[in-house]
């Protein structure tokens, strides 16, 4: 058994990397035969405009630092140091805005987001700089801790001394997308860069298609023999290649013929490749395709279900990482207890006005919300206590269960009965009376 057991420990002992992530998805050339990066990826529409979309929906959402209130509920911890520091000023050089949508953009391209977090002498967190991720490394040392490696270059802040900074992780802000270990996150871009690739090669060949003229390439052909035929071809290229020349009269000497041999765009199915790559790269980032410009499938009828499953699909699941993520680092362990962040997703999931009207007026009548609620959630000037702004109410016509039906008994009260008394207990000679009368009767 101690043999067994020394085995074990020796093959769970702690490496130096993380775990798995000696395996991973290299950057570079595609099926396609096109080089497939970051900064390539992003030159493509549909991988900008995804990576757009999803970036500045996270930056736009309000995003608060909550406490738990000891009666109950919660509220804005508005005069915690992290709620200004989140919520509007991560540091002196951009807005929260900027911020997140920075590190948004790196986690949609590179898988994760890195952010340097700076400490006073209290340990209070006064700045966050946002990290390279194609810079950063995560590993562990001897014992097992995690680890992060930066390599500084010159265009950084100001916050780091060296070429390579070790830096621990209460030093970090770590934002990890989908990956194999839970550590580290791998790029959407280099796990889907045959799909790219194969969208940059047909945007490739329609842009060439149109810098010769939009007239597919052929051979020219003589009867007898040329002395210099790199000289011929030169010549028809500089009068008749690119969509300047296009629609010139060609004039062909001495029996020459021009014979076409590449087939068509139409016959390449050059337009339905390129739709089709526009809906794989939605599909690698979950985006509806009409907010991408694609209104094939849309119609009044299903596009605000769709929106909503945008906001339920799409970025709930990086909202989560997002609130997780800062509560674990920048959280001491007390304040964790009592505090927590939160994306305030309302305003997307609101209907249309009559549909917020009528949901309101149902939360009013049943007594779960007051007019203030409201008029806050409409962006309106609050109404004082006196005039009934945060008067809860309820709608009178409703009654207890057991109540029901109790106005049309004889002789019975619509409220609960209470124990009736000696006193107000008919006697027997009265009970006997009673009796005979309804007899005679």
């Amino acid at each position: 058994m101690s043999i067994f057991s020394g085995l074990f420990r020796t093959r769970d002992a702690p490496k130096d990397r993380t775990s798995g992530s000696a395996y991973t998805f290299l950057m570079g050339g595609s099926t396609a035969g096109k080089n497939v990066n970051e900064r390539s990826a992003m030159q493509m529409t549909a991988v900008y405009a995804c990576v757009r979309i999803l970036s500045e929906a996270i930056a736009g959402l309000p995003l608060h630092m909550y406490r738990y209130k000891d009666e109950g509920g919660k509220e804005k911890a508005l005069d915690h140091n992290l709620y200004q520091l989140l919520h509007d000023e991560p540091n002196p050089e951009m807005t929260s805005f900027v911020f997140r949508e920075t590190l948004m953009t790196h986690l949609l391209l590179w898988g994760n987001a890195y952010a340097q977090i700076i400490r006073n002498g209290k340990g209070e967190v006064i700045a966050l700089y946002p990290l390279m991720p194609n810079r950063m490394s995560v590993n562990r040392d001897k014992n097992g801790m995690l680890y992060y490696q930066y390599q500084k270059s010159n265009d950084d802040a100001p916050t780091l001394e060296g070429s390579s900074v070790i830096l621990s992780p209460s030093e970090v802000l770590h934002v990890p997308g989908l990956g194999f270990d839970g550590l580290v996150g791998y790029s959407p871009i280099a796990m889907a860069k045959n799909a790219i690739g194969l969208s940059i090669a047909a945007e490739e060949y329609g842009a060439k298609f149109y810098a010769n003229g939009a007239a597919p390439s052929g051979v020219l052909e003589h009867p007898g023999v040329l002395k210099d035929p790199a000289k011929v071809r030169d010549s028809w290229n500089a009068a008749f290649g690119g969509s300047s020349n296009s629609h010139k009269v060609a004039v062909l000497e001495e029996g020459l013929k021009y014979t076409p041999i590449s087939i068509s765009p139409n016959e390449a199915q050059f337009l339905e490749t390129r739709k089709f790559q526009i809906d794989e790269i939605a599909r690698i980032f979950r985006v509806p395709p009409h907010m991408v410009g694609d209104l094939e499938k849309s119609s009044f009828s299903n596009i605000e279900n769709m929106s909503r499953e945008f906001v339920t699909y799409t970025l709930s699941p990086w909202m989560s990482r997002w609130e997780q993520s800062l509560s674990r680092a920048l959280l001491s362990p007390d304040e964790k207890k009592a505090y927590f962040f939160k994306f305030n997703v309302d305003g997307l999931l609101r209907g249309d006005y009559a549909a917020r009207m009528q949901g309101y007026s149902v939360g009013i009548q049943n007594g779960f919300m007051c007019p203030n609620d409201v008029r806050e959630l409409e962006d309106l000037d609050l109404i004082p206590d006196e005039l009934g702004g945060n008067k809860f109410m309820v709608n009178g016509n409703m009654v207890d269960l057991k109540n029901v039906g109790a106005a049309y008994q004889p002789n019975t009260p619509t409220t609960q009965p209470s124990e009736t008394t000696e006193e107000t207990q008919p006697s027997e000679k009265e009970e006997t009376t009673n009796t005979k009368r309804r007899r005679k009767t």
